[in-house]
């Protein structure tokens, strides 16, 4: 499978601005706090870009929490499916997905669409910040239902690693390099302000998602992005990778650095971190006591 180029993962404001209005184009608003749950949903109904629906992290793009799941599991594939048919999406839609994150939200979304075989969905590059620099670029307030349409996926599963393989698989971590895109000081356990345990996964290398973007937010070109990402995998774009974070969000992040950076598509760990330790029973590094 050949590997996407830029302008088919992401879309600067400029773009977007000027396709606003088509007939097959739907906007996904994404915004989403962790520590404000109504916060996204408020500020789209405060503001938005023209045309945006509103998905939510937790009611629409992720599934039920259970004991053994992440903070963020992935939904039924019949839930998937029922929520991109109500926000106007079919296979002739264009989607462009956006937050005020960076694109750490929209991300997810645009990996749950890929997931289900949709191909035309790129990220708005810079999120909501990127269209608010731009001068008279309007913004819409209220609240806006798309018409629906009927989405069919066609799952992929293949994009999906399971906690189970990578217990499986962790003396044999050269042949799948795990990358975990939180923070430096989460991954090295030095701290944990969501989860109940710090750490990480025995063997996984970290790349924080932030690192594959430059000041103003957007993500970094496709040489910088190689040489963040050789320097953790090496310099073999074919390798067989999988990424993960916290609970399987700023994962699709760096699944979209990693294909911006020439690699082949890494595996993602829905289940991520929160997902991990939900075991005792699983090994933790990069923290005392778990080594």
């Amino acid at each position: 499978m050949s590997i996407p180029g830029r302008q088919e993962l992401l879309i600067s404001a400029d773009e977007l601005a000027a396709r606003l209005g088509e007939r097959h184009l739907r906007i996904v608003d994404c915004r989403f706090d962790l520590l404000a749950p109504d916060a996204g949903r408020t500020g789209w109904l405060d503001a938005h870009i023209p045309g945006a629906v509103y998905a939510d992290l937790d009611r629409d793009l992720s599934g039920p929490i259970t004991p053994d799941t992440g903070r963020h599991p992935l939904p039924s594939v019949a839930q998937a499916q029922e929520t991109f048919s109500r926000l106007g999406i079919d296979a002739d839609t264009t989607v462009v997905a956006y937050d005020d994150a960076n694109g750490a939200i929209a991300s997810r979304a645009w990996w749950l669409l890929r997931w289900l075989g949709h191909r035309h969905v790129t990220v708005l590059d810079g999120g909501l910040q990127a269209w608010r620099r731009g001068r008279n670029r309007p913004l819409e307030s209220g609240a806006r239902e798309a018409e629906r349409r009927e989405f069919r996926g066609l799952v992929q599963t293949q994009r999906i690693l399971t906690s189970e393989e990578i217990a499986g698989r962790l003396d044999a971590q050269r042949d799948l390099l795990l990358v975990d895109a939180r923070d430096a000081a989460r991954y090295r356990g030095e701290a944990e302000p969501i989860d109940t345990r710090a750490g990480h996964i025995p063997g996984a290398r970290n790349l924080p998602f932030s690192d594959c973007l430059g000041a103003d937010g957007t993500w970094l070109g496709a040489e910088p992005l190689r040489e963040r990402l050789s320097a953790v995998l090496g310099g073999d774009p074919a390798a067989e990778w999988g990424v993960m974070c916290g609970s399987g969000v700023t994962a699709c992040h760096l699944a979209i650095s990693g294909l911006l950076a020439g690699y082949h598509e890494p595996r993602v760990y829905i289940g991520s971190w929160s997902e991990w330790i939900r075991d005792p029973a699983r090994p933790i590094a990069g923290q005392p006591g778990n080594r």
